[in-house]
């Protein structure tokens, strides 16, 4: 008796976790096409609410449409969101850091910043596998749940530095609640 009312628990708890993750917060949900098709970012305001606040302004705005992915480091990350395409520009105000324990893992996003941990403003990064060197001293505001492929296509830029010559670009970047399909 006792078995079968913790296996109906299990279920139970099984069933609302899978409709919880299946369920998209449409709000809280950024598409990104890329030339080879569309990445789905989980935004996380729970973790980095300022954050997530102005990358929503930033791209409701259509200012992430066109920008490039400046530095790719094969293995590592691509970087985004400077408008000049040189990695030392910057769109909306400063940000104090918003730091949590979430992992640095394959697809994380997190915002790119100096050395200064509240200078992040429009840049950030995807990580392409597990960097948890990173964990505590980057802000995590979100993560890839679909089209990961996509973002392992991006143009990489040179060893060491990661400039990329050429670089793709972020064709169009949506907040899915905006979004009429």
């Amino acid at each position: 008796m006792r078995l079968s009312l913790i296996a109906a628990i299990a279920a139970t708890l099984l069933a609302s976790n899978v409709g919880a993750q299946t369920a998209m917060d449409k709000e809280n949900t950024l598409f990104i096409d890329l030339k080879d098709g569309r990445v789905t970012i989980a935004m996380r305001p729970d973790l980095a609410p300022n954050h997530v606040a102005q990358i929503k302004k930033i791209a409701r705005e259509g200012k992430y449409d066109g920008v490039v992915f400046h530095r790719v480091i094969e293995g590592f990350m691509a970087q985004t969101g400077d408008p000049t395409g040189t990695g030392s520009g910057g769109m909306g105000e400063l940000l104090k850091a918003e730091f949590s324990r979430e992992p640095h893992v394959r697809g994380a996003v997190s915002m790119a910043r100096t050395s200064d941990p509240n200078s992040a403003r429009s840049q950030f990064f995807i990580v392409f596998k597990d960097s948890n060197f990173l964990d505590g001293q980057y802000t995590v505001w979100g993560k890839v749940t679909s089209g990961m492929e996509h973002v392992d296509k991006i143009k990489r830029g040179a060893p060491g530095s990661g400039a990329v010559t050429g670089p793709d670009k972020m064709v169009r970047v949506r907040v899915a609640a905006d979004v009429k399909e």
